[in-house]
Order: C-alpha cells, then structure tokens, then sequence
C-alpha cells in the first residue's frame, strides 16, 4: 500500500536585476603624480601649470594637465610646442601609461568591496557588478557614498554611477550631471533612452573619427542617433536609418559602430566584461622566537625559506623569476633584498647562493625577528628529467647560474646581448635585450645585404677630395689619411624611415669601396643634388670590413 504525499511547489523567485557600478577616474594621472609628491591638490607643485608629456616623432604630445595647467590653455592631446605659446611657465612631467595602468588593476581589486567582481575600463575606469549587494550598505545611494567617501580618502577624483547596463553606467559617470547620488543612479525599469537623450554621443564609447562622422550627420545626441535607429519607420528616417546601417555595418570594433553601442546601452546585445583575477604571489615566512644577530643564523633560517619556497613553487607548476627578501628588525624598520633571475627556478641551493652576495651589508641592529621570502614574478615551470644541465647546475657551471651570478655582482644592467632588429638604417638593426630572453622572429638585413663586420658607433664624417663624372668617390680623407679608390660596388639606397622621420631626411647612397692599399671601407652620400632637402650632399663612413 502506497501513500501520496502531497508537496507544494516551491516558490521560483524572479533573478535580480542586473546593476553596474561605474566609477571613472577623471584625473588619475594628474593624481598618480601628484601623490608622488606628497602634495594636497592645488598645492605645492600642483600649483603650477603642469603637464604630463609623452615623446613621439613629431616632439613631446600632452597626455594630461593639472587644473593649473587647464586654466591656462593646455589640453590632453595638444603637442607640447603648441601649449607653451599659450603657457610659457608650463612645467613638464614624463607620463607613466604603464605605471596608471598597474594602478587602475589594484584599483579593480580593491573596488571588489562593493561587489563580487569588478573589470578594468581603461584608461581610466572601473566597472563592477553590484547586483543584489547594494542591500548590504543600505541601498544604492549610500553605496554611491561610501565609494566617493572611500576615494576622497584615497585623494583621488573620481565620478560614479549605478544602471543596468555597463554602457549606461559609464554614460552617466563621465557625462551626467551629478547634482547628488540620486542624480547618478539609473532605475532598473525605466526608458533608458529616455533617461539619456539629452547625453552626447560621445557617451556611446566611440572612436574620434566615428564621433566626427555623427555630428557631420548632424546626430549631436543619444536621442538624435537613437530616434533614427530605433525610432518608427516612416519613409524619410527608415532611409536615414539604412544609411546608417551601410555606413557602420562593416565595422568589427564595438568602438566604431554607433549602432552596436547604442544597443549594449539598451541591453539588447550582451557586452562581455572581463573580470580582474588577483594573483596571489607565492609566500613563505619565518616569525622567529628569538630575534637573530648573527649571519650564520640568517644563512640558516635563508636556506629553510628557500625550501619552503621550493615546495610552493613545484605545488604550483611555476618556477621564481623575481624574488623578495624581507628582513624585520625589532626596531620596526623593514631591510629588503630582491633578486632578478635569468630564467625560472626552483633550485634551492641557487636561491641561496644569490642572496648570499647580497646580505653582506645587512645591519640587524637589535636583532631581526621575522623573515619572509616572496616569489613576485614566477612563469610555469614543468616538472622535467634530470638531464646534463640539471646536473652542471649543481655544480655551479650551469650558464643561467652563471648568467645570475653576473648579474647580482655587476647589475641587472650589466650583462646583456645583441639581437636582431627590424629596422634596415645600420644603426638601427639590432638592440641590446637580457641575455637568457628568446630572439625575436624579425630577419636581419644581413640576410639580403653584405654588411661589415665593424661598424662605427656614430658615421664619421669624410672629405671626398675628388669623384669621378658620374658622382663615384675617388679619393677621399678619413681621420687625416688619404686613400686613392680602386674599385667600387654600388650604390645600395637606403631610404629614411618615413613613419620615424620627418619628410625632409635626406636619402642614402651606399658604397662598397676598396683602396689601393687593399683596405675596404663602407661609405655613403647622404643627399642627392637638387632634391630639395639641404645643400650639398655630404659623405659619411659607416663601417670597415676585416
């Protein structure tokens, strides 16, 4: 005998709706730099008309300014030479892309407190999922003021907003008007459009050629561009609206196609985000009972860490590129040590060996009661058959050992080798790189020209003392010796690097050339007559061939 048992259905809850916190950093260079030097905003050197600069072909172009620098006439993007007939006084700083970058990652990670997860919006912005978290700090608006409480603490400027969407998030933090967090917060059911028709297009996130066609179109704003796109269909807009289409249709990027944008606005099309990941860096430590004075005690507890560190790496299948010793004495003041290594590790007696040449200065003071050892750069490492390199690097002959030992003896900068560059001027085709670091994939020139074994650091100057009808040098002066010209091959024309060089580089001519005395010279004419570009064409010797 069986017994139904009656079980209700169980309540199926609606999914929340999605909410994404957007929080851009207007100035975050200006605050990078101006934080290095210790300074309140409107302080110090902030005071000044400053801007940060970036070199390029055409001389130094502004990537930033200051408030100082903008009340004065600068602008992002500006060239340098164009601000200073404006501001004269202006003050100048070297940029740091990477350095802001590597800010805005901490920044991702440490903005994870308001959500599960957050994503990078370079340059300048960060973009976090706050659905169904905004309960535990009250709501969105005093969300919204615990993030601009939390980086008025940090002295950095920022703007927020709360919406649906990732694009409408950012459209409101960069070009709303933020009269309170009210004004920044998007209802999660209402007419997006509606909300942002009075928004430029710029809002959309589209490329500077892309924002120059729209208002040549006249579409000025998001409701001018959305009431074509989507608005109805009589004869004259669903033209205008195919016209669109055919124009941005072919573009992949998302940042040239208006029409994309406007629909991750909306929510119509998913915009995938990716999510910032910490990485923890590998760490082992000692707390020490008793603090230590002595170096054969820290060359004990050096060699236990470096086990531990062993252990850590080969759970992890990486091996240590960077490490990190940390020594804390009892007076609170931290002695670091760092190491960089050729290639990855995870040899124990290596590590050890390294460092010992880098704690003979080390003063204890009172003594030293913590030590920790961290692996801030590692790359995988697989586990491997012991072959004969294994075995020489045991012994010490290994040549990353002895790339390493160079190293920390005479610099990181000291042992390097030549490579290869893509670049066909002489002077330019090949650079200096870490000595263990894989060669690039370019080819040499040396592949399709003859070039000298020795060239010259900079071309010296030669006087040709006579040439022959059709321009050949014949007799020429070289360091206060004459030589008389036997035979000559060429010329080889090398042109200038157009996309380096400015339009008036004059051309190169070439020449392979042998003296009576049997020694061979590589020369070339720098011009040619009556192109336009400079006086007289002028000799050069580049190189010498054995």
């Amino acid at each position: 005998m069986t017994t139904d048992v009656y079980a209700p259905a169980a309540t199926v809850r609606p999914l929340p709706t999605r909410r994404i916190l957007a929080i851009w950093f207007a100035r975050l260079s200006v605050d990078r730099w101006r934080l290095s030097h210790g300074c309140e905003a409107g302080e110090g050197p902030d005071a000044l008309p400053t801007a940060l600069i970036t070199e390029t072909a055409h001389g130094p172009r502004i990537d930033a300014v200051n408030h100082a620098g903008h009340a004065a006439g600068a602008r992002a993007g500006m060239m340098l030479a164009d601000a200073r007939t404006l501001c004269p006084a202006i003050q100048t700083a070297p940029a740091d892309p990477a350095g802001d970058l590597d800010a805005l990652e901490k920044l991702a990670l440490w903005s994870q407190r308001w959500g599960p997860w957050s994503a990078l919006d370079p340059p300048d912005g960060v973009l976090v999922d706050i659905t169904a978290a905004a309960h535990l700090f009250g709501g969105e608006e005093r969300l919204l003021r615990d993030v601009e409480a939390a980086f008025a603490k940090r002295r950095l400027a920022t703007r927020a907003a709360i919406a649906p969407t990732a694009g409408a998030a950012w459209a409101l933090a960069h070009f709303g008007a933020h009269s309170g967090p009210s004004a920044a917060i998007m209802p999660s059911h209402g007419d997006t459009i509606r909300l942002l028709a009075d928004l430029p297009v710029a809002a959309l996130r589209l490329d500077q050629d892309v924002l120059t066609v729209l208002r040549r179109l006249g579409l000025k704003r998001l409701g001018d561009l959305a009431a074509i796109a989507t608005g109805p269909a009589d004869r004259a807009e669903a033209a205008a609206r195919d016209a669109i289409h055919r124009r941005f249709r072919n573009r992949k990027s998302p940042a040239a196609n208006p029409l994309v944008r406007l629909d991750q606005l909306l929510g119509k099309v998913p915009e995938p985000l990716l999510p910032v990941v910490p990485q923890h860096a590998p760490l082992v430590q000692r707390r020490l009972m008793e603090p230590i004075r002595h170096r054969a005690l820290l060359d004990q507890v050096l060699d236990d860490l470096a086990e531990d560190m062993v252990r850590e790496l080969e759970a992890r299948g990486e091996g240590a590129r960077r490490l990190e010793l940390g020594l804390w004495r009892v007076d609170g003041e931290v002695l670091v040590r760092r190491l960089e290594l050729a290639a990855a590790t995870r040899e124990a007696g290596h590590i050890t060996r390294l460092f010992a040449e880098r704690l003979g200065d080390i003063d204890a003071g009172f003594g030293i009661e913590t030590v920790r050892l961290r692996a801030s750069w590692a790359e995988p490492l697989a586990l491997s058959q012991g072959d004969v390199e294994q075995a020489a690097e045991r012994h010490g002959t290994s040549l990353n050992a002895c790339i390493d030992r160079l190293t920390v003896r005479l610099g990181p900068q000291a042992v390097r080798r030549p490579v290869p560059h893509a670049s066909h001027l002489p002077e330019r085709a090949q650079k200096w790189q870490p000595p263990l670091d894989p060669e690039p994939s370019s080819q040499s020139m040396l592949e399709f020209h003859q070039r000298p074994m020795k060239l010259l650091d900079k071309p010296e100057r030669i006087a040709v003392l006579y040439a022959s009808p059709d321009g050949l040098p014949q007799r020429f002066r070289w360091r206060g010796d004459v030589s008389e010209v036997a035979r000559v091959e060429g010329p080889e024309r090398i042109a200038p690097e157009w996309w380096r060089e400015k339009s008036t580089v004059r051309l190169r001519d070439y020449y392979r050339v042998e003296d009576t005395s049997g020694r061979r010279f590589w020369i070339f004419r720098h011009g040619i007559a009556g192109d336009g570009r400079g006086g007289v064409p002028e000799w050069y010797l580049q190189g010498l061939y054995a």
